[in-house]
């Protein structure tokens, strides 16, 4: 009678193979997981899930003291699309004292928008890394790079104002700027660890690697004023010049750091536990600021460093983990920190991913890195419901 012959040792093999490329990983998670590395956020918690219906009755905790009660107003179809087609992510938008519009596209052009409608091609830079501006009194034009540092723009060409900062530390990712009247330029550097094309990298890394920098023109040095920021992002000068607010986005807030008078130097909270991740902020006319958020769900990151490893070897997972979402949230907080108004579009429909939101003459001009357009609200118009 024949035997069945049973391939135990081939099972062995594969098992054996199996565990031994399995163990080391798993071993290595494991310990990840325990560990808390150095400048980590162990004080940062995972941001509330917000559903459609928690977002229109939410209860904002203003400067952790008191309560304001928000309710979000959907935009409205009939948002104005200005340069619709031609313009490839405009993810800011300023203005000059003519009424002309300023942005800058992921083909590193700076567009200007001029009242009567018509489109220009300013100027073009090898760049696809542009992000903030702001026009100063000069009317000369300051752009971030997120690769070459703080540029300047005008009728002569393109200048770099800074590359490096007075220690020697090369300027990496530079977001957004704002000028004071002393002709002072303070900008955002989001991360001095990640760039802009894996910014998803530091949302998982969730350490504080933003900076707020000074660069004095007469002087021609930028000098960092804060440290240890959750990404750093957009950056507004209060009405009275009085202080600074600087969004970090990781952190779902936005700080207030004063630059005169008797709390010179000292740093709060503007507001915080928001219902997104703050991205750019404009001062608005009447001293109130416009503030876009952004929405994700990097939930996971604050809770695992066996993630973050994995997301480490392979850093293509850091954009589907991030968990973007298209619905854009627009917010108008009142110099005291309270709410005034707010647009949002759960959908994405109207606009997505809206990156920046600038009040001039009664409209609200918004930026994206999604659309091909600058969307245009009238803020007398009516929202949607």
């Amino acid at each position: 009678m024949a035997k069945t012959i049973k391939n135990y040792p081939m099972k062995f093999t594969y098992a054996g193979v199996l565990l031994a490329c399995t163990l080391p990983i798993a071993l290595q998670l494991l310990f990840l997981s325990l560990e808390s590395p150095s400048g980590a956020l162990d004080i940062l918690r995972p941001p509330p899930f917000w559903s459609l219906h928690q977002m229109a009755n939410y209860r904002w905790r203003i400067n952790t003291t008191s309560e304001f009660m928000c309710v979000f107003l959907h935009l409205p179809k009939e948002v104005i699309k200005l340069g619709e087609g031609v313009l490839k992510q405009p993810e800011h938008v300023a203005v000059d004292k003519l009424g002309v519009l300023y942005t800058t596209t992921r083909d590193g052009f700076i567009i200007r928008l001029h009242k009567n409608g018509t489109l220009e091609n300013w100027r073009q830079i090898n760049s696809d890394a542009l992000l903030g501006l702001t026009v100063t009194a000069a009317g000369d034009l300051i752009v971030c790079d997120a690769d070459m540092g703080l540029l300047k723009v005008d009728e002569d060409g393109v200048t770099v104002l800074a590359s490096h900062l007075n220690n020697g530390a090369q300027i990496s990712f530079a977001a957004d700027v704002v000028e004071s009247s002393d002709g002072l330029r303070y900008f955002s550097i989001a991360s001095t660890k990640h760039g802009f094309h894996n910014w998803q990298l530091d949302a998982h890394e969730t350490k504080l690697n933003g900076q707020l920098v000074k660069y004095d023109p007469m002087l021609n040095v930028a000098s960092v004023v804060l440290h240890n920021l959750g990404f750093a992002n957009g950056v507004a000068l209060s009405a009275d010049q009085d202080y600074l607010v600087v969004c970090e986005t990781w952190k779902y807030i936005c700080l207030k750091y004063w630059i005169e008078g008797d709390l010179k130097g000292k740093r709060e909270i503007f507001i915080d536990n928001l219902p997104g991740a703050p991205d750019n902020i404009n001062l608005a006319p009447d001293g109130s600021f416009w503030i876009a958020l952004i929405q994700l769900r990097p939930r996971l990151m604050y809770v695992s460093w066996a993630l973050k490893y994995v997301i480490r070897v392979f850093p293509r997972l850091g954009k589907w983990m991030i968990g973007l979402q298209n619905k854009a949230v627009v917010v108008n907080i009142a110099s005291d920190g309270s709410v005034v108004r707010s647009f949002d579009n759960p959908t994405g429909k109207v606009m997505s991913f809206v990156t920046s939101a600038l009040e001039f003459e009664g409209y609200l001009y918004f930026g994206s890195l999604q659309n091909d357009f600058i969307g245009k609200l009238p803020l007398t118009t009516s929202p949607a419901h």
